[in-house]
């Protein structure tokens, strides 16, 4: 009976290997501390506090809740509870909060206090503006890896190569005329 236990388990073991594999997460948890401390300060400073870290175990707690717990959620729920935060940047035309809720952006300009929210879709791999009525306009849609439609003044869409600079000049020539004719 003891000798059938093992080969068992290693089946059992294998097999959850295959049938999870591939689903490594993205370590936001990790990632974030480690891009804290590239801010820290200058190369010598960012290295003392990572061999602190590392004699500490901060690093390696980080990512073993990375593996257990954050990982994990992200793989049953689809989203990433770390993916959250909020930042200031500076823009050519004023300072813009930026703060992600893990499905998608709002963007305050802390100039005038104007928002706009932008959702991302995972399931059609799509960028939109949500509007009052409940409604949202798809302004990206994701093809591939190097093409993306993108609305048209008709309200079709068109499907443009990212790494085709023309392309990407032809459609931001048809956004400015579009934008121009509305004004």
């Amino acid at each position: 009976m003891k000798k059938k236990i093992l080969p068992v388990a290693l089946v059992v073991a294998l097999s959850g290997s295959m049938l999870f594999s591939s689903c490594i997460g993205s370590f936001a948890l990790t990632n974030k501390l480690l891009a804290w401390n590239n801010q820290v300060g200058g190369k010598v400073v960012n290295e003392l506090v990572f061999l602190g870290f590392c004699i500490i175990p901060v690093y390696g707690v980080s990512c073993l809740a990375d593996i257990l717990v954050i990982n994990s959620i992200e793989f049953w729920s689809g989203s990433n509870p770390m993916a959250s935060g909020k930042k200031v940047i500076d823009g050519q035309d004023g300072r813009y909060m930026v703060e992600c809720d893990g499905k998608g952006y709002t963007i305050t300009s802390e100039n005038d206090g104007a928002s706009v929210r932008l959702d991302f879709d995972a399931d059609t791999r799509t960028w939109s503006i949500p509007m009052p009525d409940g409604e949202a306009i798809d302004f990206l849609t994701f093809v591939d890896d190097t093409h993306v439609a993108l609305p048209c003044a008709d309200g079709s869409m068109s499907i443009y190569d990212l790494n085709d600079e023309t392309s990407l000049m032809a459609y931001r020539q048809m956004a400015d005329a579009t934008l121009w004719a509305a004004r």
